[in-house]
This record gives C-alpha cells, sequence and structure tokens, in this order.
C-alpha cells in the first residue's frame, strides 16, 4: 500500500468513491450525489495547506481509496488539531484497509504538526467506531440528533486522540 498526494486527475476518482457512500446513509451527511466540480475548491484547498488529500493505493497503483485533513474550526489556535475522513472504494471494503490506512495517518502527521485527530462520525456508523477506538480515539463528543436523513434523525459522534 502507498499513499500520495491527489493531484487534479484523481478527483472524478475521488468523487465516485464519496458518491458510492451517499446512498448507505452511513458515512456522508449529503443526501444527493455530488458533481466533481462541485468539489473542486474543496480539492484545491488541500493542494494550498498543511492538510493534504492522499490516495491510498495498491503497489501496483490500483485505487484503494483516499484520506484527506480538514482543518478544525479554522481558527489559528487550532492549528495542530485536523479532521480525518477515510473513504475506501467499494470493493475495498473490509478488508482491513481503513485501520491501515487510520494507522499509517496516525504514524505520519506529526510531520504537518498535527498532534490532534478528530472523527466526525455517525453514532449509528458502529464499523468506523470500532475502527476508530481500536486505534485509541476516544469519544469527546456526542451531537444528539443533528442530522435528518430520510426522515430519521441522526447523532454524530466526534472521537478524538491526542498523537
Amino acid at each position: 500500500m502507498k499513499f500520495r498526494d491527489a493531484i487534479q486527475t484523481d478527483l472524478p476518482v475521488i468523487v465516485d468513491i464519496y458518491n458510492s457512500t451517499v446512498a448507505g446513509r452511513m458515512v456522508t451527511a449529503d443526501t444527493a450525489l455530488v458533481a466533481v466540480e462541485s468539489k473542486q475548491e474543496w480539492f484545491d484547498e488541500h493542494s494550498t495547506n498543511k492538510h493534504p488529500l492522499w490516495m491510498v493505493e495498491e503497489d501496483d497503483g490500483a485505487v484503494i481509496g483516499w484520506v484527506s485533513f480538514q482543518a478544525f474550526y479554522g481558527r489559528p489556535a487550532y492549528d495542530g488539531t485536523a479532521e480525518i475522513s477515510i473513504y475506501l472504494a467499494p470493493l475495498q471494503r473490509g478488508k482491513g484497509y481503513g485501520k491501515q490506512i487510520l494507522q499509517y495517518c496516525m504514524d505520519n502527521v506529526a510531520a504537518l504538526e498535527i498532534n490532534t485527530l478528530l472523527g466526525f462520525i455517525f453514532a449509528h456508523n458502529t464499523p468506523s467506531l470500532q475502527l476508530f477506538t481500536q486505534l485509541g480515539f476516544e469519544e469527546w463528543g456526542h451531537l444528539k440528533n443533528i442530522a435528518t436523513l430520510d426522515r430519521i434523525e441522526r447523532s454524530v459522534k466526534i472521537l478524538g486522540k491526542r498523537l
């Protein structure tokens, strides 16, 4: 498995992987598919700051997924904290890649001057909650019923880890 910075030609693949999670209502709060164009600004922000967007690939170049780091709260005092998001291609889920990716990120964010990682995870997304807690993340917040998906109120848990 290898990690590299995402480039412009990766954006359609990133969006395809992202869109593959929308219907399941477990990972994203988007309720409809997104267009590549709508993610361009988000993509550009990752190439201009210390919060990268990495592609994750097999050694032969086959895409496993992607991982992004987002600034937390957008104020300088929080520069050492980042939200992490991991998205796997549909055929790569359930193979243990999420754990390997999260561990790699934890091991390598010090170079980005990040010392705290946060995961914002739907409370009903048991697999993701288990993944993060297995690697030492703790529940730092519970936002009760703040999202509505298909007329069902959903809660979000904030899991955090100091590195």
